[in-house]
């Protein structure tokens, strides 16, 4: 059981993408936790007692008894390794381990950043009482454009990333496709048939609506 009887603690905020991203996880794992609130807007990262947690200063850190992890990914591989039998298989057998780690990178250095920026611009940046760069958003929009042409072309002869089963890969996506479905862009998904079935697929889970049901978006305008 999660810490020998003690709950996980996520440090961060609620409506961060890369916090959303491990309670993705943990809840697909049936894990309890406790989000402890670690406002960016106040600087309470740059503080001493959270430097002494992931002196980078930054979102999330996960703490699991007397284990200590930042990095979302690395802390939803240790999740996914660590808890392997609890709730859903992560990891399973039946996903090719060569896609698995494929698919991992190509979120980290392809998806992730065209996707990020787009969403810091359309919706983060708003809320934190930014102007949008529109050029920024022209720039990120195509980007993400590009890759989501291949996760098309991929998705054409598979289910999900790595395979026919869900997995890990999948999973590190979801928050960041939520974000931007809050934004004009969604249609970037919308447009993508075989990008489309997968999202619907994998936002269909009763895991990720717990999940999702815990964001604190605003209301929309």
């Amino acid at each position: 059981m999660a810490g020998e009887g003690r709950k996980l603690r996520v440090y961060g905020m609620a409506l961060s993408a890369n916090v959303v991203r491990v309670a993705t996880v943990l809840n697909e794992k049936g894990l309890d936790f406790d989000l402890v609130p670690v406002d960016l807007r106040t600087a309470a990262h740059k503080q001493p007692h959270f430097l002494a947690l992931n002196p980078f200063g930054q979102i999330p850190v996960l703490q699991d008894g007397d284990e200590v992890l930042y990095e979302s990914r690395a802390i939803n591989r240790y999740i996914a390794t660590k808890y392997k039998a609890e709730g859903a298989d992560l990891l399973p057998a039946e996903a090719s381990p060569a896609k698995l780690e494929v698919w991992l990178e190509v979120e980290s250095h392809h998806f992730y950043p065209a996707i990020s920026g787009l969403v810091f611009q359309l919706l983060i940046k708003p809320l934190l009482g930014g102007a949008t760069d529109t050029a920024a958003v022209d720039e990120h929009a195509a980007a993400l454009a590009q890759v989501l042409d291949v996760y098309d072309a991929h998705l054409a002869g598979s289910r999900y990333l790595a395979g026919n089963r869900f997995s890990l890969a999948d999973a590190n996506h979801m928050s960041y496709l939520l974000f931007l479905s809050k934004t004009p862009m969604a249609e970037l998904v919308a447009s993508r048939p075989h990008v489309k079935a997968w999202w619907d697929d994998i936002s269909s889970r009763p895991a990720w609506k717990k999940t999702a049901a815990a964001i604190p978006f605003p209301p929309a305008a």
